[in-house]
């Protein structure tokens, strides 16, 4: 089941959802906690619908850049890509305050890392739920999720990849009926300067449609980094493998 690697989402968690836009963003939604990223603390945040959460600034780039970025930007790109809710889909998102997903969140970051003394005290959820592809002319969509969650000392991101079905839309070169080719989708952070950024393997190759068989903490579709100060651990050597089957000549 789906909730077996998503958390809770939706209208019936009281989830807000982004606007029905290409290339469009919620509104600047304030933090009830400072979230630190990069050694940086952020009071706000921006769902952005192709596939971003920034800090501060919203991002409307529906093709993707590899990291790092020149322009200051920082943000989490679960899957940076160009989505078109208005074609399918909705982004919803979320601060949580109930104590059983705080609870749920705390046991699997303990899992992940259980070096770290760690209990959540806040979280964020955002999740693209089969979304659309800019240029679609199928029925796929890709479900994927971002948690951030802070103790106030210690902050991480849990990235959940529940089903994803294409990684390029037509304006980045993608074809519009598979959803593949082009510049395909990436994943990963950007601190906002030049020097601090993580990419993960697959990234902007067409094997990022396989993201969902990846992890760097043995639980496949997922992802999990300490982000306060930054830390990269767990992570594969080599990148994600192509399926023949989505390959194209």
């Amino acid at each position: 089941p789906a909730d077996s690697l998503l958390y809770p989402y939706g209208v019936g968690q009281k989830d807000q959802k982004t606007p029905k836009l290409d290339d469009g963003t919620s509104k600047r939604f304030y933090l009830t906690v400072p979230f630190t990223f990069y050694s940086k603390e952020y009071q706000s945040l921006y769902v952005n619908n192709n596939g971003v959460i920034s800090f501060d600034t919203p991002v409307r780039q529906y093709t993707p850049d590899p990291f790092p970025l020149a322009d200051g930007r920082p943000f989490v790109a679960p899957f940076w890509a160009d989505v078109n809710n208005v074609k399918g889909g909705d982004i919803f998102y979320r601060e949580v305050t109930e104590a059983s997903l705080l609870a749920r969140i705390t046991h699997d970051i303990n899992q992940y890392f259980p070096q770290i003394p760690y209990q959540a005290t806040w979280a964020f959820v955002a999740t693209w739920d089969h979304v659309a592809f800019y240029g679609s002319e199928t029925q796929k969509g890709n479900t994927f999720q971002a948690a951030l969650t802070t103790n106030t000392n210690m902050s991480f991101v849990i990235l959940n990849y529940w089903d994803i079905q294409w990684t390029t839309g037509s304006a980045s070169d993608g074809d519009a009926e598979t959803g593949l080719g082009g510049t395909p989708a990436h994943a990963g952070f950007n601190s906002g300067d030049d020097t601090n950024y993580y990419n993960i393997p697959g990234s902007q190759t067409e094997a990022i449609i396989n993201i969902t068989q990846t992890s760097n903490v043995n639980v496949p579709g997922r992802w999990v980094f300490q982000v306060d100060d930054f830390k990269v651990t767990g992570v594969p050597t080599e990148g994600p493998k192509v399926d023949p089957k989505h390959c194209w000549l």
